[in-house]
């Protein structure tokens, strides 16, 4: 069973409430797969993708409702994820489930896709939400990606890659804020492409110095890293293709907004357990 634990708690209390159902959900489905004494479960298969889509369409609702009340500059991103997951269900509820072994078939890919999309949208987008200033005040920053001494955890090595990370997101801003041509594209992937590595790099020397200093909220970082990660490593093409400037505004926005947070809320933690 996957279990809702603290760290996907956003201090929001329907939004959290929201959460834990569809995790509820999602146990039902893992239920329905292990028991055995079920054979036929076609009825019960579409029951519960016919309550996930309706929940899931209200939860959606309202978390964009509170976010738009909030300007909160995660609503673009976040109502593409949500139709994302709209149009998986959608495939699901699609899917030939007549017989037993296409059953038992739907039922893992539909708990191995709820399983890694609700720790991923909770940990790296949601956990965002109420935390980053108001979209207006976000964008007229002169350098919102200037590492500043609010930004330092007090270990030297953590401090001067998250300096660089920094300076990586400051380098792909600029690109999409003096956007013009094709070079920019190729340059803002490139950019990209080296952050991922850079921050892979990263998070592998934060996650040793954790367990060397024996930093018992390791497990939850870790989670944070592994979604920050599948972010990047699962960019929309078809998104960025269709609409690169609007995409790319919207990650770049995304990894700022991450960063500082993870930093802010999480990595300074770090520091003060020395």
């Amino acid at each position: 069973m996957f279990e809702f634990t603290d760290d996907c708690l956003l201090g929001v209390e329907e939004i959290d409430d929201e959460h834990r159902h569809l995790f509820d959900l999602l146990n039902e489905a893992v239920y329905m797969l292990e028991n055995e004494y079920i054979e036929d479960r076609y009825s019960e298969i579409k029951d519960l993708l016919e309550e996930l889509d309706e929940y899931a369409d209200q939860h959606f609702t309202h978390e964009e409702e509170y976010m738009e009340g909030l300007r909160d500059p995660e609503l673009i991103l976040q109502r593409s994820q949500h139709a994302f997951f709209r149009e998986k269900v959608l495939e699901f509820t699609m899917k030939n489930i007549d017989d037993l072994d296409e059953q038992h078939e739907a039922l893992a890919e539909l708990i191995n896709f709820l399983a890694k999309w609700l720790y991923q949208h909770i940990i790296a987008s949601d956990i965002l939400i109420g935390k980053l200033p108001p979209l207006e005040e976000w964008m007229i920053k002169e350098d919102p990606c200037e590492f500043t001494d609010e930004y330092k955890v007090g270990i030297d090595k953590i401090d001067k890659e998250h300096k660089n990370l920094f300076e990586l997101i400051g380098h792909a801003n600029r690109l999409v804020r003096n956007w013009g041509d094709g070079d920019q594209y190729d340059e803002i992937m490139r950019i990209l492409g080296e952050l991922k590595e850079y921050t892979k790099t990263h998070f592998a020397h934060e996650e040793e110095y954790m367990l060397a200093v024996r930093y018992k909220d390791y497990d939850a970082q870790k989670r944070a890293h592994e979604a920050f990660i599948a972010k990047l490593d699962h960019l929309n093409e078809e998104e960025i293709k269709k609409d690169p400037l609007t995409y790319l505004q919207s990650l770049v926005q995304f990894l700022l907004g991450w960063l500082i947070n993870h930093i802010l809320h999480a990595d300074k933690k770090i520091g003060e357990a020395l």
